[in-house]
């Protein structure tokens, strides 16, 4: 038995902060503004891996009304919601996603984010896939105005033994 699930999460470029993608951080940025750490793909991965376990979205488990969220590690946020998709028998066969930006040029960090993302999902780097994407121009992201990013997971339920 299989379930997929989709996210999709947007930010606002923030270049007073530090630029956390994938739960890496992205020296020549720019930032985006957001209560957590802002980690667009994080959030999207996230949301993908409720959805697909039929679990809500990441604003119920963090909303960003709550203190304690505030600068939070959005590794933090996957890792739960891995656990929570494990608890209710899934486990996590895939990761796909796209990261739709004007600046930094991501190719060069490709093969690192899809790295770090398998470490948080508990995932071989060969279940991860990241795509970048400019905006060409167009829309908030394309004006370099904003980052956003696409997910979908595909979960499992594991053979019973």
């Amino acid at each position: 038995m299989m379930r997929v699930g989709q996210g999709e999460d947007i930010h606002r470029i923030d270049d007073a902060r530090t630029l956390v993608l994938g739960g890496v951080i992205i020296e020549e940025g720019p930032g985006l503004a957001g209560h957590s750490d802002a980690d667009v793909l994080l959030h999207a991965i996230t949301d993908a891996v409720l959805g697909a376990a039929a679990l809500g979205d990441i604003g119920q488990y963090f909303p960003p009304t709550d203190p304690r969220y505030a600068h939070a590690d959005s590794a933090d946020f996957l890792r739960v919601a891995t656990r929570l998709a494990r608890d209710a028998g899934w486990e996590v066969a895939n990761i796909d996603a796209t990261v739709r930006a004007e600046r930094p040029k991501l190719a060069p960090y490709i093969a690192h984010l899809r790295r770090r993302i398998a470490e948080i999902a508990a995932l071989d780097p060969g279940q991860v896939s990241v795509k970048a994407k400019s905006g060409e121009g167009l829309d908030a992201v394309g004006r370099g105005e904003a980052m956003a990013a696409t997910a979908v997971v595909l979960l499992e339920r594991p053979p019973t033994r």
